[in-house]
């Protein structure tokens, strides 16, 4: 393997809380693993309902209420609003954020280290399956800011084995 996923911060409280964190990457892997299994293209399903519970997250962070959704409707929000919302220390402390700038139109976030990458490596996952995984799983990530009104882009990933998750938050235009 050559991916580097090493934990700086390995406080108690901190370790339990990437539990849960492993504890989605391994629901997951196990449903993508089961499906390929029966024959299913995790492709053809995978991205889109993660990418659709994002969305739930995201407008459920943004509006407060539980809403059953297909699509975000750009509600509005910004950059700094989903920061705020969805970046509380505890979560800087699991993914050892480093927040590089933050205004209402953009958002750029380094995560030197990835709790679910390290569940799947406990696995055997293979280098190319743990990108897969994690482009996956970023769907989720991008479901969130597209309910915030916002695009994220991954310029480099600890599951490239880059070292780094370079994360981009950008406004988009209102609808």
């Amino acid at each position: 393997m050559s991916i580097k996923n090493t934990a700086k911060k390995n406080g108690f409280l901190v370790r339990n809380l990437r539990n849960f964190f492993e504890h989605r990457a391994l629901w997951m892997y196990f449903l993508v693993d089961e499906a390929r299994k029966k024959g299913t293209k995790p492709e053809s399903f995978a991205p889109a309902a993660i990418r659709r519970c994002g969305i739930y997250h995201g407008m459920r962070a943004l509006t407060g209420k539980d809403v059953a959704v297909q699509n975000a409707g750009n509600e509005g929000g910004s950059c700094r609003m989903l920061q705020k919302k969805l970046f509380p220390p505890a979560g800087k402390a699991i993914f050892e954020m480093e927040f590089l700038s933050l205004s209402d139109d953009a958002f750029d976030v380094n995560f030197h280290y990835c709790p679910l990458v390290n569940a799947w490596q406990k696995q055997g996952c293979s280098d190319e399956e743990i990108d897969k995984l994690c482009d996956w799983a970023m769907e989720g990530d991008r479901g969130i800011a597209e309910a915030f009104g916002c695009s994220l882009e991954l310029k480099k990933t600890i599951a490239k084995g880059e070292g780094v998750c370079e994360i981009r938050f950008k406004r988009l235009p209102k609808k």
